[in-house]
Parts: C-alpha cells; sequence; structure tokens
C-alpha cells in the first residue's frame, strides 16, 4: 500500500527495440527488429511486410505500431524477409516458400523469448503470406492490413509499373505489354521491374494466390484505410469475408480513416489505424 500522499511507483520503461540477425541455415540471417513490452508479454505478434517498395514506404507506421502495441504488453517482431532490407540475399533470390519458412523461424523465435503463442500481423501482400502460413502455424490470431485479395491482379499491377517507366520511350512502349512481361516470365526470364528483379519462381507463387481460398482458422481484424472511416469495405473485400464466414471463419472489418502510406511518395502515417490495432488486440484480450 502506498503512504498517503507518497507518490505511486513509475512504471517501468518501455525497453528500446532490440536489433538482431537471426540465422537461417544454408541462407544467411535475416535481420530482425525485437520491441519488447516493458513488462511479462501478454500476447505476441510477427510482423510480415508488404513487397517490393511498399515495405520502405511502410516502416515508419510499421515501427509506430510496434512501439504503439509494445506499450500495451505485446511483443513484437519484425523480420525483413529474404532478399529484403538488411537480410541475406537480393530480391531476386526471393521465393514465396523461402519467405514461408522465414515467417516460420520468426515465431519459432518469439513463442521461445515471449512464452506465447505468436499471432501474424500483415501488411498487403505480407496479410497475403500471413494468411497462407497461418494455418501451418497454428496461428493465434492475425491481424491484416489492407490486404491483397489476388496474387495474380497485385502481380499485374506490379508489372504495370514497368509500362509506366517504358512510356518515357515510345518505341519500347509500343512493344511492352503486361502479357509480354508475363510471357518473358513464363519463358523463365527474370524482370527488373522498378528496381527490383522478380524472379519467374516468384511471379509464379504470386499467381497461385488467392485470399477467397485461405479463410483464417482463427481469430481475424481485417483494417482498411480510407479517406473517411463511415466508408463501407470494399466491394472485393466484402466478397472475401462473406466467403471467409461462410467456411466458418471469424473476422472482424473495420474501415479507418487515413492515407494509404504504403504508396506515397513522401512517409505518411495514420495514427488512427495505430490506434485502432492496439484497440483490437486490447478487445482480443479481454475476451
Amino acid at each position: 500500500m502506498i503512504p498517503s500522499g507518497a507518490a505511486a511507483p513509475a512504471a517501468p520503461a518501455l525497453p528500446p527495440p532490440a536489433p538482431f540477425f537471426l540465422p537461417i541455415a544454408g541462407q544467411g540471417a535475416r535481420f530482425c527488429l525485437y520491441h519488447a513490452p516493458a513488462g511479462p508479454a501478454s500476447a505476441a505478434l510477427v510482423y510480415v511486410h508488404p513487397f517490393a517498395e511498399e515495405m520502405n514506404r511502410s516502416r515508419r507506421m510499421a515501427a509506430l505500431a510496434a512501439r504503439a502495441l509494445a506499450a500495451q504488453g505485446v511483443a513484437v517482431l519484425q523480420i525483413d524477409l529474404l532478399g529484403c532490407g538488411d537480410s541475406s540475399g537480393d530480391f531476386s533470390d526471393a521465393r514465396w516458400e523461402w519467405w514461408r519458412a522465414d515467417v516460420a523461424h520468426a515465431v519459432s523465435w518469439l513463442r521461445e523469448r515471449s512464452g506465447q503463442a505468436p499471432g501474424l500481423w500483415g501488411l498487403r501482400m505480407g496479410a497475403l503470406l500471413a494468411l497462407d502460413c497461418a494455418r501451418e502455424f497454428a496461428c493465434s490470431r492475425l491481424l491484416l492490413w489492407q490486404p491483397v485479395h489476388s496474387g495474380a491482379a497485385y502481380l499485374t499491377q506490379f508489372l504495370r509499373l514497368q509500362l509506366a517507366a517504358d512510356m518515357l520511350d515510345q518505341q519500347q512502349a509500343a512493344r511492352t505489354t503486361t502479357a509480354a512481361l508475363r510471357a518473358s516470365l513464363r519463358d523463365g526470364t527474370p524482370l527488373e521491374i522498378a528496381g527490383y528483379t522478380l524472379a519467374p519462381a516468384m511471379a509464379d507463387a504470386l499467381d497461385a494466390l488467392d485470399s477467397k481460398q485461405l479463410a483464417p482458422p482463427c481469430a481475424t481484424h481485417w483494417f482498411e484505410l480510407a479517406a473517411d472511416a463511415s466508408r463501407p469495405l470494399t466491394p472485393a473485400s466484402n466478397a472475401v469475408l462473406q466467403t471467409w464466414r461462410q467456411q466458418g471463419a471469424s473476422v472482424q472489418a473495420q474501415v479507418v480513416a487515413g492515407l494509404q502510406f504504403w504508396g506515397t511518395q513522401e512517409v505518411t502515417t495514420s495514427s488512427a489505424l495505430v490506434g485502432a490495432t492496439v484497440a483490437a488486440m486490447g478487445a482480443r484480450h479481454a475476451q
């Protein structure tokens, strides 16, 4: 009991993020950033970053949310997947199955470190990767930020970045189409798109991904950003959620006001999305 007039003891300080390299047998190491809570962890999350340049544009938001979650007792591990960020390899080395293995290593490390069954928190293509991993890894929960619905559609959008670059060369633009780029990939030719070399095997894996076929096996929160939080979910998102719920999935969806920070040239953030994410984890703990 605190004596009358005495100040309450200060809350434990939140430890700073701890960077380290996680060794992967035969594949170098993955750069990680561990956000530990001040006390014992009440939950744990592995953050699965988005694809290519979207990863870099999202770093600030991921860091803000990770710190906010850690402040509420959630242990968070950020991992740079093979060929991304400060991890071993080049982007051309990346393969979907090896990214899945990276997530598995991250989950195993965080489970041992935190004493909690980790969930997965994914952004954009990282959300699709989290969904693809969730059933196999006995995921405890999923937080999905603006999930990609279709790997094939996303790949087409990614290839269009090259079309935009080729517009500067009229002769090249006349020869280049997404169909032609896909044909090159099918022939086994890697493509450099916006500074990232895309391997044909990665393109094949993306083409096969469909979120409707990845109904989550655990409690899931789905977040979308829009200019106005009163806007409904997109029809495509509603179609995915309806399919999942018909398969018995437990999903809560929410639209949050904010800019789509992964696509902006300047670094942008959404405090509303951070707050909604922390609130979702708090609601989950209360269940």
